[in-house]
């Protein structure tokens, strides 16, 4: 069985730093003739992408990919009128089209007092290596050996009856970020994936489950056998599930969920929905939305980090910064334009937050990692899938079907299925017992499991 360090890197020579300064001086050259064509500011970005993804199934292959993507969009501002267009392709003649759509748009728009570039004192000067650029020149008979031995891996367990498939996918991008203040950013990274989705029957039925891994450099892959084990096990564990009586209880989410109560938290501090004033959590700057104990902080430049990046999708330099302290939230997360319509300044998060920590910890100042958190739990509800768009950013409503496990005294009993959870965020939040130590690093959001005290079981 193949190990995933161990696929051959070809000697294709990089020239991604060539193609970055390719596209830095078309944007310089477009917002030029922007400049020239009437328009007061001007932004580009401009990104070329490619990748390989190949799907298996049951020993066979059923697709192989192979993309090369390339992307132009420009921004002109005719005082505060603003235009935007954009294009797949970068041949000449493309991008004048594409010039002269966005200034045709900015001429017959109304007229936005908080449109603009981002204040130009704000732009990034500094642009330290994250480490994000790892080409995984795989090929695809390559990716397609990986693909079979990790399901053959999977399927290998007594009890899987079936498989999903097996995916491998790896990927690199390009792209620069410029605008007429005379900043030019320029961003390469790589994002690789393995996953693996198999099928267990027994006489109750079929159950269904998958796993993954996601990562900067190949090198940092599981095994495909431990992937492939991983993916078994957890189909396994769901056999003979059951639902439960209706109840409140604690319910312990496990890391992959738990980043999407955080997520949850994110959209609610956005720009977009406070301005239009579309959040459970409007004028909560100061003041507690958590427990005391909890802290979470915008950590940008983590060496390989899922979101790392020196500055934002506006140019703005990002910096370390606290975003729950203490159980207060500190900020919002704000673009330059969503902060001027909330008279405020921008936080560097245009297009989104870069590496959300959550520190681990709880009220007692004790870290524990998944088993502990188990302990913590005591007697209630593990959650492992959540299902349904039933949140509201607006009420903070929460209510989504689930699966997971029935835990007592710390212990594991059996699978459940079939339920319903409901409670409200603000009440959730607040009603954090703990945060794991157990982080799933493959995510801009970086949690471990987070404990709730309680939550309505709906079920029989």
């Amino acid at each position: 069985m193949p190990n995933v360090s161990e696929v051959a890197l070809s000697q294709t020579p990089d020239r991604s730093e060539q193609d970055m300064e390719r596209l830095a001086d078309l944007a310089a050259d477009v917002i030029r003739r922007a400049r020239a064509a009437g328009a007061s500011q001007a932004e580009v970005a401009a990104s070329i992408s490619s990748g390989l993804n190949v799907n298996v199934r049951l020993g066979e292959v059923e697709t192989v990919e192979h993309t090369r993507d390339r992307g132009f969009g420009l921004t002109v501002y005719f005082g505060q009128r603003k235009g935007s267009a954009s294009t797949a392709d970068l041949n000449p003649d493309s991008i004048q089209a594409t010039l002269d759509q966005a200034c045709a748009i900015a001429r017959y728009t109304e007229e936005d007092p908080a449109a603009g570039l981002a204040d130009a004192a704000r732009m990034a000067t500094s642009f330290p290596d994250l480490d994000l650029w790892h080409p995984w020149s795989i090929d695809t008979a390559q990716a397609i050996e990986l693909g079979i031995a990790i399901e053959d891996a999977g399927r290998a367990h007594p009890g899987i009856s079936n498989s999903d498939g097996a995916s491998v996918q790896a990927g690199e991008g390009l792209s620069v970020y410029a605008n007429s203040h005379g900043f030019v950013g320029r961003e390469r990274g790589t994002r690789h994936s393995l996953s693996l989705a198999l099928i267990a029957g027994d006489d109750d039925g079929m159950q269904r489950d998958y796993w993954y891994d996601s990562v900067r450099a190949a090198g940092d892959f599981m095994s495909a056998q431990a992937l492939g084990d991983k993916a078994a096990e957890r189909t396994l564990a769901r056999l003979g599930a059951r639902s439960l009586s209706t109840r409140q209880c604690p319910v312990l989410f496990v890391p992959e969920l738990a980043r999407g109560l955080i997520g949850h938290l994110l959209n609610a501090v956005s720009g977009g929905a406070l301005y239009r004033q579309a959040s459970f959590l409007l004028d909560q700057v100061g003041k507690p939305v958590m427990p005391a104990w909890l802290d979470i902080n915008e950590r940008p430049h983590l060496a390989r980090g899922q979101g790392s990046a020196n500055f934002d999708a506006e140019g703005v330099a990002t910096v370390d910064s606290a975003l729950v302290e203490r159980g207060v939230l500190a900020r919002y997360m704000l673009s330059s334009y969503s902060a001027r319509k909330l008279g405020l300044s921008s936080t560097g998060n245009a297009g989104g937050i870069h590496n959300l920590v959550v520190d681990a910890g709880a009220a007692d100042g004790e870290r524990s990692d998944f088993d502990g958190m188990l302990a913590r739990l005591g007697t209630g509800l593990l959650l492992t899938e959540v299902m349904g768009q039933g949140v509201s950013t607006v009420t903070g409503d929460y209510s989504r079907g689930a699966s997971g496990f029935w835990v007592e005294n710390g212990k594991i009993a059996y699978p459940v299925e079939g339920i319903t959870i409901a409670a409200n965020l603000r009440d959730m939040f607040n009603g954090i017992v703990a945060v794991g130590s157990d982080v799933d690093i493959r995510s801009h959001l970086l949690t471990g499991s987070i404990l709730l005290d309680r939550m309505t079981v709906a079920g029989e």
